[in-house]
């Protein structure tokens, strides 16, 4: 090449690095190479939201002192006889967390093994595995603290909240793990950026409305109401419990929280116009959409226990698709 079309050394150096950086950020031939190991990942994801909703079934039965105040014995036994069916439920509880928490372990000890040093499938993978163990040692303190069936204690609430936002990081933990394993891109986190911005708020928001539900969903447990007139009153009434004054706090917070997400998805997917942004911002608005119908209906038929478990699974199903909505808009620019 001739000196006169020869780029400025600094130029290319600067070039060279910005290739190694998007290079660096999008897996070799993903699909091909992690296709097995991904698909275990999405199974890995969908187990644990299978096990969330059982821990839901088993606080909303009030089967969560089934196996008394022993842990990890079950009344004291490996396996009890004669077993009530509270103690069948909270039994079945622990054994498939068990198995989430294996499942989760042998994960990250095969993306650690899969993936090259500094590959952040590796990170997430291992954050994964040590938001398990977190998860595990709350839901132990529950059992032996005696934060369980009819208990209406603040430690209970706060115990409950940082469980639902130790699962919320946890199933995200997953999927972006299965999402970089299935050729998902780095994040380019840049504090201050328009996408970073709008992502850590709807995040946020997703996490206050998932405690302020988790709390909710406890009072109608605890304090079921025998009409929607009679629920209502009872929220503003000063001698009632707490957890039931704290109810009108969590369909205000959400209706907030929606508009801001159908506003930030909107927001990214014209900001970063590819195609698993634009798909996951219309999952994500349908999803939040569903949602607040969902909790309209909830709390229409007076919060039954099937209604409860479709509304957790909603809430996850739409902060998995938010997760993922982040993760696409904060990746690097193509080279």
């Amino acid at each position: 090449m001739p000196a006169a079309f020869r780029p400025p050394p600094r130029a290319a150096r600067r070039t060279r690095r910005y290739l190694a950086r998007v290079n660096a950020a999008s897996p070799t031939a993903g699909h091909r190479r992690f296709g097995g190991l991904a698909a275990y990942a999405w199974c890995v994801l969908a187990y644990n939201l299978a096990v969330v909703a059982w821990g839901a079934f088993v606080r909303a039965t009030g089967s969560g002192a089934g196996c008394g105040s022993h842990w990890p014995l079950c009344n004291g036994e490996v396996v009890p006889r004669e077993p009530a069916i509270e103690t069948l439920i909270e039994l079945t509880h622990r054994l498939t967390s068990g198995l989430a928490a294996v499942a989760v372990f042998l994960l990250a000890w095969l993306v650690f093994r899969a993936c090259p040093r500094g590959d952040p499938a590796r990170r997430v993978a291992i954050a994964a595995a040590l938001l398990m163990v977190i998860e595990a040692l709350l839901g132990a303190g529950l059992v032996l603290f005696g934060w369980v069936e009819d208990d209406a204690s603040w430690g209970r609430v706060a115990s409950l909240g940082l469980h639902l936002m130790n699962t919320f990081v946890l199933l995200a933990a997953i999927a972006l793990t299965a999402w970089r394993l299935s050729g998902g891109p780095a994040n380019r986190w840049r504090t201050g950026t328009r996408e970073s911005t709008l992502v850590a708020l709807t995040l946020g928001l997703m996490l206050a409305v998932g405690i302020t539900g988790a709390m909710t969903a406890l009072g109608d447990t605890l304090f079921p109401s025998t009409s929607l007139t009679e629920g209502i009153r009872q929220d503003f009434v000063a001698t009632s419990h707490f957890l039931v004054r704290l109810r009108v706090i969590h369909p205000a917070l959400a209706l907030i929280t929606a508009l801001v997400v159908l506003f930030s998805a909107s927001a990214l997917a014209r900001r970063r116009p590819t195609r698993a942004t634009i798909s996951l911002a219309r999952l994500t608005r349908t999803l939040i959409v569903l949602q607040v119908i969902g909790g309209f209906a909830n709390l229409a038929l007076l919060a039954p226990t099937w209604m409860q478990l479709v509304h957790l699974l909603l809430a996850d199903l739409t902060w998995l698709s938010l997760v993922l909505l982040g993760a696409a808009a904060l990746a690097p620019d193509p080279p």
